[in-house]
């Protein structure tokens, strides 16, 4: 979602800078990008200033405060030593000191808080100069002469001194001795007093910092909240953009700006997706714009000749643009021209609306609406639609025939009255009943006009409170009712009848399913009597073979002479044919009980993976020896290993019988050829022989038991008519298919298609399933 997000919003600004482009001054983009910087180093210069400006008003007024205590201690001294000077010249009159230290006071001698006062040797004060602060004077002086002992005895050589009065307060001080006299001039001033205009001086300059400091400050914040206005302007911004770009984008429309006075033009990120173009900040050129127009709808040179003088005009025009994939967009663009200030030309602004589908629609609507009038006009009813105020909407031919009515008297809009009155009048008219109407407010009605004809009228309320009426020609059917009414009678007496015949028929149902039951039990029966035929085959195959392996046995013993000759050549021959017999009559039973076993569902395959080419090797190895008794050409060919999943008893057995019954009905010097070939999903074993053939009468019982193509009476060739019945039953058990194509006197192709995965047919597996018993021999 942050990264959605983040791409939204990097399309966005991307957006905002190509429409800035194309509205804004060079000057815009550049404040713009220093916009971040401003809004932090503005308040960081504001505060350094201040810190400046208070540092360096600390700092002057450090110096203006030295300046104030240096400028207080020389005037202090100058007025000490004029005092001095007047009180100790000759003839001064010091009987009265107080009257002589007031009268030798300089002018503003005594402003600013400077007392003044005279002591003699011992420290006593003996005058001062203001009698109305005597005693705090008197008691400033005694404190100076107690604890700044300096001042007494170095006199002006100590200078002005900074010393602490009894309040603790911070006075200047200086002592002068008077010549020729005894005594010593005193003169204090309090700090404080002597820096009253440096103090003036310090509120002036705090007052005047604190107010360009306030000024600066509300400067800053001012400049803070209008960058935070912007700020907050251009999230807003930045959300109406977002909000217009999307109802843009959802509605399928584009906003666009044409600079026809520099022929570039802005697109919303709505229209470069409409076009199926990624989105871009850079100005589009006027060229790329017009190679994207359909050169058959319009000119955007020509548009812009049209509408570039006149400031406020409008246009709305549909046209066709190529979208990136290289079809054709319909889009309607609606614009007004808009006046620029300061002269610049002027920009035509507005949106474009893909109008594709409402083109497609207009078209379909179209073409749904003319088929809509040929289905209406090709129908055999007359047709008749009205709107909600009873005025005329369309009509077909059949209804104007039907009435007589020329295109005039049917024009649309026409009033229900004006039609009604030229219309043919019904010479009867008969209202069908309430249960014939299948919709409420519908009617329906049968009307007959002059002629004999009858119109069953049907009408109908459509959606929008109009009404549609359809008139069937019903002449015909009213002849059918004329004339079923006349055969009802005889219906009435043919229902007698049928149910007499009804009873008939029951009793002929109760006969079937008595029948029925007693097929089914026969059947029952039948399936039973065949189960026990293969059981007593299997069981009396098994029962004959040992006295037979004894025949054959013994008959090889007697040919052999083990024990002696036995006398005339008659004999041995005897025994080769009661051995030959013997081993005839031992495969026939073999073939009995391996078919009455794959009949009773006891034939057990052992699937695993075999080679079929060299089961069809073995095969072929074995049937030599009869192959070349004949004289016959028994060869095979294979495309390579086919490696298949079954039983490998059973398929040499399948090979074994098919070889056989070859070259049972090949005569001398033919041929019998053997193919495998494997497949994606099953493998072939082909054995294609040039042998007697099989009559096309035949081929359809060929692979049942016992079935042969000669009767008892005139076949040539022994055989019990198993070997291929067998072959097939154990194809049939591998999921296999055999077919058997032949001409006469041509020869035989049989053909035998195994899967690969040696799946068991259906019916095999669901004879396991009944029968688990195991194959015995």
């Amino acid at each position: 979602m942050a990264r959605a997000n983040a791409a939204g919003g990097s399309v966005r600004v991307q957006a905002m800078r190509g429409l800035a482009r194309s509205v804004a001054r060079p000057a815009y983009q550049r404040l713009v990008d220093a916009e971040p910087f401003m809004r932090k180093a503005v308040p960081a210069l504001i505060v350094a200033f201040i810190g400046i400006v208070a540092v360096a008003a600390i700092v002057q007024n450090r110096a203006y405060r030295s300046e104030a205590v240096a400028s207080a201690k020389d005037e202090l001294a100058l007025f000490a030593t004029a005092i001095a000077s007047e009180i100790g010249r000759p003839g001064a009159d010091l009987s009265a000191p107080d009257a002589l230290l007031a009268s030798s006071l300089p002018p503003r001698a005594a402003e600013d808080g400077r007392r003044y006062g005279l002591i003699d040797s011992a420290g006593t004060v003996v005058a001062v100069h203001d009698e109305d602060a005597r005693a705090a004077v008197t008691e400033q002086i005694r404190h100076l002469v107690v604890n700044v002992q300096a001042l007494t005895i170095f006199a002006e050589d100590a200078g002005v001194l900074e010393v602490a009065m009894p309040d603790g307060s911070a006075a200047l001080a200086t002592v002068h001795n008077l010549r020729a006299t005894p005594l010593q001039l005193v003169a204090i001033q309090p700090l404080g007093r002597a820096l009253n205009t440096w103090q003036s001086d310090t509120i002036l300059t705090v007052t005047l910092l604190s107010t360009t400091g306030a000024v600066l400050m509300i400067l800053g914040f001012a400049f803070h909240w209008q960058a935070t206005r912007a700020r907050e302007a251009d999230g807003i911004y930045d959300t109406v953009r977002a909000r217009i770009d999307t109802a843009l984008s959802r509605g399928r429309c584009g906003l666009w700006d044409w600079d026809m006075g520099r022929g570039r033009m802005f697109w919303s990120e709505s229209m470069f997706e409409m076009l199926g173009h990624e989105p871009r900040d850079e100005l589009i050129s006027f060229g790329e714009v017009s190679a994207l127009v359909h050169p058959d709808d319009t000119n955007l040179y020509d548009i812009a000749k049209e509408i570039a003088d006149k400031p406020g005009r409008s246009i709305d025009r549909m046209f066709r643009m190529k979208h990136a994939d290289g079809h054709w967009l319909w889009l309607r663009a609606r614009a007004e021209v808009v006046a620029q200030e300061n002269g610049e030309p002027p920009h035509l602004v507005g949106i474009a609306v893909d109008i594709t589908e409402e083109r497609r629609l207009a078209e379909r609507t179209a073409t749904a609406d003319m088929r809509l009038r040929d289905a209406i006009e090709s129908i055999s009813e007359s047709f008749v639609l009205w709107d909600s105020t009873n005025r005329l909407v369309m009509c077909n031919s059949k209804f104007q025939s039907l009435h007589g009515f020329g295109d005039a008297n049917v024009a649309p809009g026409t009033p229900f009255e004006a039609v009604a009155e030229q219309a043919r009048k019904p010479v009867l008219r008969i209202p069908l009943r309430a249960e014939d109407r299948p919709e409420e407010g519908a009617r329906a009605f049968e009307a007959q006009l002059e002629g004999g004809r009858w119109l069953k009228i049907t009408e109908r309320r459509t959606k929008d409170g109009g009404f549609v009426s359809v008139g069937t020609d019903i002449t015909a059917l009213k002849r059918h009712e004329e004339r079923l009414m006349d055969s009802e009678k005889r219906l009435m007496a043919l229902v007698a009848d049928l149910r007499k015949s009804q009873q008939t028929l029951e009793m002929q149902a109760l006969q079937l399913a008595e029948l029925a039951q007693n097929y089914a039990d026969e059947k029952t029966r039948a399936e039973d009597a065949n189960r026990a035929k293969s059981e007593f085959l299997a069981n009396m195959s098994h029962e004959l073979r040992t006295p037979l392996n004894a025949i054959i046995g013994f008959s090889e013993l007697m040919e052999s002479g083990l024990f002696g000759p036995l006398g005339s050549d008659k004999y041995n021959e005897y025994c080769r044919d009661i051995r030959d017999s013997g081993r005839y009559l031992l495969d026939v039973i073999n073939d009995i009980l391996d078919m009455s076993r794959i009949e009773a569902g006891r034939f057990q395959l052992a699937l695993q993976p075999v080679q079929l080419d060299e089961i069809v090797t073995d095969a072929i190895r074995v049937m030599s020896v009869r192959a070349d008794e004949k004289h016959l050409t028994l060869a095979s060919e294979s495309e390579g290993p086919v490696a298949i999943e079954a039983d490998k008893r059973a398929l040499k057995q399948i090979a074994l019988n098919l070889i056989s019954n070859a070259i049972k009905f090949t005569p001398e010097n033919g041929r019998i050829t053997v193919r495998t070939r494997r497949f994606s999903r099953a493998a072939l074993l082909v054995i294609e022989d040039s042998g007697i053939g099989i009559p096309k009468s035949a081929l359809a019982k060929i692979g049942k038991p016992f079935e042969q193509v000669e009767s008892q009476f005139t076949k040539t060739y022994k055989g019990s008519g198993l070997g291929l019945a067998i072959a097939k039953s154990l194809v049939e058990l591998h999921g296999g298919t055999m077919r058997i194509r032949s001409s006469e006197g041509v020869g035989t192709t049989v053909v035998i298609r195994l899967p690969l995965n040696g799946r068991p047919a259906l019916h095999y597996r669901n004879a396991r399933a009944e029968r688990p018993i195991p194959a015995t021999s």
